[in-house]
């Protein structure tokens, strides 16, 4: 097709895709919104470029061994991929790809566009495991442009094509099988892998922009227009891919300054050129209009809906309240982050020297992680070579290479010093422990923020590879060797990229990993039809969702997200989501006798701008009572938050007709409820009046252990445990929280059945429970 015709296509498919998304159309919608951004439009960009005089001397681009590359990485990929969800964000994302929702902002259209995308292929695995495919291949794909861009930053420095393919291909391993970036790649627990090949494709599109300028300088002066003009459009090109690379994640400007700096040294006249100036920006703009898929989406109401960007409430987008000042204002908000606060670099969180030193402890995991701490030593000391390789590399190619230099020089700088500065972290989660609590620490390891660093290592110490090795060979035919000896002979020192393959196969593989799914299963199953539970952050709640929307499971619980309560479109949206009918042949049959009327009534007895006219706190000067039914509570002076607020509004608007649950038992004893809550395996459940001890519900650190309902669920119901001991290992330690709450409720069964002089079954447990322990690390290495 010509350049025109794909242009017009891909307009239409665009706004075919709007149509039917503002209608309430969703796959449709989702495949003619991908094919239009990221197929048609960008090949209209491409077949308009003018064609030039390749460059005297200049080799074709090894594409069919890229194609090779990026297979047996995607190969390595499936054969570790997970079956099924994990902790943090991958719930949620795989949620909000079944259902076309908004995660957590900026919302991240394109990716989730993809997401749903990928999900509709028709291949014979999970939901889940599709979505975990598009993390995969897109990181594949990722590793084929690496060794596209290393092969061609290798052209001067090393030109002998064999030695230079087989330096690219060392590289892409290593950069693919750096920990985070394999860990990152076998399950979407992050959009990175996706944004992630939005830099690397920018990369190769700068190098083939650098080659179009050597074809303007050879070009006769009747060819030069022609040349230039092929220049342009790769830079228009990149423009449009970075526009959507910001619509999956604002890392899609992370090439920014890179490209800038070698458009700058190379052909400083196109910044003085103000119409192409214009065409860029009118790419990177047109593309951003991707955002607008947030608002009309939002409107529907989609299960899930975070950030809520849209003035239309009232289930359908209108032209009026779409287009009102308070839609923008919403919707640029949920751009920005603004729910978190906003992002004040200059206000250093810790100083600069110890955020460095965060960074070189991510960095020392990639190439040896060693999530026990056995081998230090060696991990440090493989970084150091890893550093010392990509700085040598980086040295060599400004010497050969310039041009390409004045382009990966600033890139690897934007990766490490410029990012670090600009993300700006507390002390990281594993840094420092002898620091303990005297520092602000992040809430779990933040290496996935650098999978881009990571990934694109592998190309930098492929560069210092390529000169070691050259150096070796020029110094064995020195001495007489033949130079095709000498290449082999020094060949083993590409043996160095092998060692992140090994070193990180256990720690960073996620095959048969299916514990998160069973705890998001197990911790639904553990409340009674209809019931309220109140969760207390992402690994307690996300999963949760998935587990809802993906598979169906137990969607007439109301998951209420503590965090979120205290934002005021999470507390609208729970006020009109009803809860799915209690299908009692997918439940636990301990439920199956049960004869739970649906509710008919919404969570509050508010309306929408009831709940917004809750506070977020109010100061308690000295302690209320609450009562309700049988219930009669004291709650503490002090401060009450807005989560705590609509908590106890539920409990007087829904209570006892739903019953209510807790994650965390401290949650209901800081508002007064000690008294009136029963451990019911992984669930706390609200009674109407206070407990009282019996051989069945017997007290244990504090709380009352129903002992019927939690041994039936342990022994019946339960299939975490097993799925833990199964896994073998947990190297996360941030999210070992979650691993732990069963050996816990495991522990307080064990000493609960041992009162109540069951001492059989509680050693049974309490076996269970070790061994539990041992697999989510939570006991010291050799006890």
């Amino acid at each position: 097709m010509t350049a025109p015709a794909l242009a017009a296509a891909g307009l239409l498919a665009v706004l075919a895709g709007y149509v039917d998304l503002w209608r309430g159309g969703v796959s449709l919608a989702a495949v003619l919104l991908v094919l239009g951004y990221c197929a048609l439009l960008p090949a209209a960009l491409w077949a308009s470029r003018a064609r030039g005089e390749p460059v005297p001397g200049r080799e074709r681009p090894p594409y069919g061994i890229a194609a090779l590359v990026g297979l047996a990485v995607l190969a390595l990929y499936v054969a570790t991929l997970a079956p099924t969800t994990a902790m943090w964000d991958a719930s949620e994302y795989i949620a909000v790809a079944k259902v076309l929702g908004l995660p957590h902002p900026p919302g991240n259209p394109l990716f989730v566009l993809l997401a749903h995308v990928a999900g509709l292929v028709p291949i014979p695995v999970s939901y889940a495991a599709r979505i975990n495919l598009l993390a995969a291949a897109a990181s594949a794909a990722s590793a084929a442009l690496w060794f596209l861009c290393t092969e061609r930053a290798l052209r001067s420095p090393l030109a002998a094509r064999v030695p230079r393919l087989a330096a690219a291909a060392a590289g892409s391993l290593l950069g693919a099988t750096a920990f985070t970036v394999w860990n990152q790649s076998v399950v979407n627990e992050k959009v990175y892998t996706v944004s992630l090949l939005g830099l690397a494709l920018t990369s190769w599109l700068v190098l083939r922009w650098l080659d179009a300028q050597d074809a303007v300088d050879a070009a006769t002066p009747q060819a030069r227009p022609s040349a230039t003009s092929r220049g342009d459009r790769l830079l228009v090109v990149m423009a449009w891919v970075a526009g959507l690379g910001y619509a999956v994640h604002p890392a899609g400007f992370l090439t920014g300054p890179a490209v800038a700096a070698a458009v700058l040294m190379r052909r400083p006249s196109v910044l003085l050129r103000w119409r192409l100036l214009l065409v860029l920006g009118v790419a990177v703009v047109g593309a951003l209009t991707l955002f607008a898929v947030e608002p009309i989406r939002s409107a529907h109401l989609p299960p899930i809906n975070e950030g809520m960007p849209t003035a239309c409430e009232q289930g359908r987008p209108r032209v009026d309240c779409t287009l009102s000042a308070e839609t923008g204002r919403r919707l640029m908000a949920n751009i920005r982050r603004e729910q978190y606060g906003g992002h004040p670099v200059m206000e250093r969180k810790a100083p600069f020297g110890a955020q460095l030193g965060m960074w070189w402890l991510y960095f020392e995991w990639q190439w040896l992680r060693d999530p026990d701490g056995r081998a230090p030593a060696a991990q440090r000391t493989l970084a150091m070579a890893f550093l010392v390789l990509a700085v040598l590399g980086l040295v060599a190619l400004r010497r050969r290479e310039r041009a390409a230099w004045w382009y990966l020089a600033p890139l690897a700088g934007t990766l490490t010093l410029a990012l670090v500065f600009y993300l700006n972290f507390n002390y990281g989660y594993s840094q420092a422990p002898s620091l303990g609590d005297t520092v602000p620490r992040e809430v779990r390891d933040r290496d996935y923020f650098f999978v881009w660093t990571y990934s694109a290592w592998g190309m930098f110490a492929a560069l210092g590879l390529a000169a070691l090795w050259r150096a070796l060979a020029d110094g064995l035919m020195a001495r007489g060797a033949p130079a095709r000896r000498a290449w082999a002979m020094a060949a083993p020192v590409l043996a160095l990229a092998l060692v992140p393959a090994f070193g990180n196969a256990t720690a960073a593989s996620r095959a048969g990993q299916t514990f998160t799914r069973e705890w998001a299963v197990d911790l639904l199953n553990s409340v009674e039809p209809y019931g309220v539970l109140v969760t207390n952050g992402d690994n307690d709640s996300f999963p949760l969702w998935y587990a809802q929307q993906v598979e169906g499971v137990r969607r007439d619980v109301t998951v209420a997200l503590v965090p979120y309560l205290g934002l005021p479109w999470y507390a609208r949206q729970l006020l009109v989501q009803p809860p799915a009918a209690y299908d009692p042949a997918r439940g636990p049959a301990l439920y199956a006798a049960m004869r739970t009327p649906r509710p008919t009534q919404p969570l509050w007895d508010l309306t929408p701008r009831g709940t917004d006219a809750i506070p977020d706190y109010v100061q308690l000067a000295e302690p209320q009572r609450f009562q309700h039914g049988e219930m009669d509570v004291t709650v503490p002076a002090g401060v009450l938050t807005r989560d705590q607020l609509l908590v106890l509004r539920a409990i007087k608007d829904s209570f006892p007709e739903r019953p209510v649950y807790f994650t965390n038992p401290g949650y209901p004893a800081a508002l007064g409820f000690g008294a009136y809550v029963r451990q019911q395996g992984l669930a706390y459940r609200l009674e109407p009046r206070p407990l009282v001890a019996s051989a069945t519900l017997v007290p244990v650190s504090g709380v009352h252990v129903d002992v019927p309902r939690s041994v039936a669920l342990w022994s019946s119901t339960y299939r975490g445990t097993t799925a833990l001991l199964r896994e073998g290992q947990w190297v996360d330690r941030a999210s070992a929280n979650i691993p732990a709450n069963y050996a816990l409720t495991g522990q307080q069964l064990a000493t609960a059945l041992a009162a109540s002089g069951d001492t059989g079954a509680a050693m049974r447990v309490a076996r269970q429970v070790e061994a539990m322990a041992r697999s989510a690390r939570l006991l010291p290495a050799g006890e």
